[in-house]
């Protein structure tokens, strides 16, 4: 079994193109999921409003995710990624504008980040479903893997990046170093080749969203997939705590500084040690039960991660848990990563390509969703019992959910797939 990622993908040229110019693009989107909650906690000093963000970026991935899904299933997946990266790219530049002009409005923030996650709610079902018609089925958990890694890399440089920055440059250059980045995103689908619908030609009306809830009704380990890592987010996702975290616990200062960067980059640290060593993934038959264990490691590391916030005192007391916090989020996000590639593979195989893109927009609404919900909730049990209770409760809760899921899905954990045929040596 191989321990090591498995790079065989990037010998597809349009695959390699996206993939390698998905570094840049993804440290400067983390450069400004960084700016977001933190200009918020600026302008109100509050871990509630922080959460409130998450409320303003569910409703339009919802409404946009499965809109978007049901468009990539019936026009060209080429031309729609075009235009969700160039309109995400121009909602950078207004948040740019806005931090630029000083108006501290805590509401343009929201309702631009709205803007911003509807364009992205679109963008992902649509990259998503392409990979598929880029690469063999054999090779699809390799190129999950090695998506992820490439995403939680950004997510570890861009973080750690704008905890340095903000003190020096402030926050408009964030937002304006994010805008200029996704032009490599736009350059590597300009050279992508035409990717048309299959099928009778369709409108993405309300009808071809319902047809794929239908489609979805009838699949109950992609169900099952949905409902454990809404469990995993909901509960789990402690991110709407970081800035307050940052100041309370391990010293910030209240504009941001270096703990702030390196609890956002933690998780990501972990998924890319996760995806450098991701090459087993490909050889697992019990993926469901596979995906089960992951998901309530991730619920344990997030206990720990709360009773290292509440365990800080002063000085060598503040920076040891400061380290401890960072291990169990890293280890969240390596177990995390894992389950992800597993649940994505799943997804691209078992749906057919006629549904893809609409259960792939179902896929974005609960994987960007869950951490949406999970912000509110957080932030107000945070604002409530404290940090402390709010991740390590969260965590608890985790492990007792997916137990249960496990129980009512079994079929899920009894899911197997075929083992790959064996690789043919190179001549």
């Amino acid at each position: 079994m191989k321990l090591l990622a498995d790079t065989a993908p990037l010998r597809d040229t349009d695959y390699r193109r996206l993939w390698t110019t998905g570094i840049v693009t993804v440290i400067g989107a983390q450069l400004s999921v960084v700016a977001v909650p933190q200009q918020i906690f600026q302008i109100t000093g509050s871990s509630g409003y922080v959460g409130l963000a998450g409320v303003f970026g569910l409703v339009p991935l919802i409404v946009f995710g499965l809109w978007g899904g049901a468009l990539a299933d019936v026009m060209d997946r080429r031309k729609l990624l075009l235009i969700t990266s160039a309109g995400t790219g121009l909602t950078s530049v207004a948040f740019w504008a806005q931090a630029a002009a000083g108006l501290n409005n805590v509401w343009i923030v929201l309702v631009l980040f709205a803007i911003q996650q509807a364009f992205f709610a679109v963008n992902q079902p649509t990259r998503s479903a392409i990979f598929p018609r880029l690469l063999p089925n054999e090779l699809l958990p390799a190129a999950n893997s090695l998506n992820m890694t490439v995403t939680q890399f950004g997510a570890i440089a861009g973080p750690v990046l704008a905890g340095s920055l903000i003190p020096l440059t402030g926050l408009p250059t964030l937002y304006l170093l994010d805008s200029i980045a996704l032009l490599a995103t736009l350059w590597a689908v300009w050279r992508l080749p035409s990717v048309p619908p299959t099928g009778a030609p369709r409108r993405a009306g309300p009808r071809v969203v319902i047809e794929g809830f239908a489609y979805l009704a009838t699949q109950r380990i992609l169900l099952a997939s949905f409902a454990v890592d809404i469990i995993a987010m909901v509960f789990g996702m402690p991110r709407a705590l970081f800035p307050q975290i940052a100041r309370d616990s391990f010293g910030d200062p209240a504009e941001g500084g270096v703990a702030l960067g390196l609890l956002f980059a933690a998780i990501s640290a972990g998924a890319v040690a996760g995806g450098v060593f991701s090459g087993w993934l490909s050889q697992v038959r019990r993926q469901g039960l596979a995906v089960v264990v992951c998901i309530a490691l991730w619920g344990l590391a997030m206990v720990g991660f709360g009773i290292a916030v509440g365990a800080t005192g002063h000085g060598p007391a503040v920076r040891l848990g400061l380290w401890i916090a960072l291990a169990c989020l890293a280890f969240g996000g390596a177990v995390d990563m894992f389950s992800a590639a597993l649940r994505t593979t799943m997804l691209q195989q078992v749906a057919t390509d006629e549904m893809r893109g609409r259960l792939q927009g179902v896929f974005v609404v609960v994987v960007a969703g869950g951490p949406r919900i999970g912000d509110v909730s957080h932030g107000f049990a945070a604002a409530a019992l404290g940090t402390t209770v709010a991740a390590a409760g969260g965590g608890v809760l985790v492990v007792i959910g997916v137990v249960i899921a496990a129980a009512a899905f079994p079929a899920f954990v009894r899911y197997r797939v075929a083992r790959a045929p064996a690789e043919v040596p190179m001549p």
